[in-house]
């Protein structure tokens, strides 16, 4: 049963176009690799590996930095100790109108007192700007790191090929590289890292967004491997963390209240966004996928799940422009940011007023583009 079950998931009727076959992948040249799905299994462990580096980043690189721009931890007033208010809000953090009534009868307080305790206790869960600047250091650290790796070892190769190469089914035209399956390996790894501190980390408004984008991220990684449509998936890669870095260093630099540089830095990231996301990624990846490879190699189903899924992401793509675009427009024709669309869920307390935020479109810059994004991250994330 367990092979029958096996050759329904990897049927290469699916997979593969027609006169394809497993078999054509399976026995290379001598001194030729192509790639395998066991290869790519390796990259759960991995990614267990990745986290736990994160980990030590954050604490031996990261927080130390953060000391040196002089980033302080911080320590969010405490609210009032109170065992039926701190009961309510481990099952809802923002009361509804009835509840609050209800605890003003129950706790003889008034309406005002109790909203304030909830905001209060919420902003005690915020999370510090340290905290902010320690993940958004790992996560430029990365794609800076992947993005030069990539560069030196696959870019400039891919750059030689004609996209209609990129679905070229003879095997011996497509073997697997080293640093093909060292960028795919740590690609993948590093989203499903993301994967799971999602849930850990500062939790925002595009939660459920971030999470499609990872898993459309993690599928489309591991079927173009799985298809040998390497080239293609590193284009995608690439593309993807080219704008991530800039995104990830404007972040940086608002968290370190480098004004300036932020600013421009939120220029080049949303240029940047545009070209890669919105022009390059549709007009000449995505329409290779869809138009070239139905001439070269025609559709199959596999080929319907990869291009949806293409689609997915400039979907999200467009949904992360608009928002960048709203901060844009509310920096330069209103003089201020009332809040970003991505910013965290915790509310501020009652003192803090938004129109006392920074008339830089940086003050609370939050975006993700991803990822990166993802995010082929966004959290983002990113491809």
């Amino acid at each position: 049963m367990t092979s029958s079950i096996s050759a329904w998931i990897w049927s290469e009727r699916f997979w593969l176009p027609e006169n394809v076959s497993w078999a054509d992948l399976a026995h290379p040249p001598p001194g030729v690799e192509y790639p395998r799905m066991g290869q790519i299994l390796y990259a759960l462990p991995l990614a267990v590996g990745v986290f736990l580096l994160r980990l030590l980043f954050e604490r031996l690189v990261a927080k130390p930095c953060a000391h040196i721009l002089q980033i302080q931890a911080g320590v969010p007033r405490r609210a009032q100790p109170n065992a039926v208010l701190e009961k309510l809000y481990q099952s809802k953090t923002c009361p509804d109108t009835r509840q609050l009534e209800g605890l003003s009868k129950q706790l003889d307080w008034d309406v005002r007192k109790i909203q304030r305790w909830f905001r209060v206790r919420r902003n005690q869960d915020r999370p510090s700007t340290q905290k902010k600047f320690c993940e958004s250091m790992w996560r430029f650290t990365f794609y800076l790191g992947i993005f030069i790796y990539a560069i030196r070892h696959l870019w400039v190769v891919s750059l030689k090929w004609h996209t209609g190469m990129c679905f070229c089914y003879t095997p011996s035209q497509k073997p697997l590289s080293p640093g093909q399956y060292n960028h795919y390996l740590a690609e993948l790894a590093f989203y499903w890292s993301l994967m799971f501190s999602q849930f850990t980390d500062i939790k925002r408004k595009d939660f459920v967004v971030m999470l499609i984008h990872h898993l459309a991220t993690i599928i489309l990684i591991t079927f173009s491997y799985a298809n040998n449509m390497l080239r293609a998936g590193t284009l995608v890669m690439c593309v993807h963390d080219a704008s991530d870095i800039f995104l990830e260093a404007a972040k940086l630099a608002n968290y370190a209240k480098y004004q300036r540089l932020c600013d421009g830095l939120f220029v080049v990231f949303s240029i940047s966004f545009f070209l890669t996301r919105l022009v390059i990624f549709p007009f000449w990846i995505v329409y290779s996928v869809l138009f070239e490879s139905w001439e070269i190699v025609g559709p199959y189903q596999a080929w319907w799940l990869f291009n949806g899924l293409l689609l997915v992401l400039q979907t999200l793509h467009i949904i992360w422009f608009y928002l960048i675009t709203r901060i844009a427009i509310k920096a330069i024709f209103k003089g201020k940011v009332s809040k970003d669309d991505r910013s965290d869920i915790e509310s501020s307390s009652d003192e803090e007023n938004y129109s006392s935020l920074s008339k830089n479109p940086c003050q609370t810059l939050n975006l993700k583009g991803n990822s990166h994004t993802g995010n082929l991250n966004g959290e983002t994330h990113d491809h």
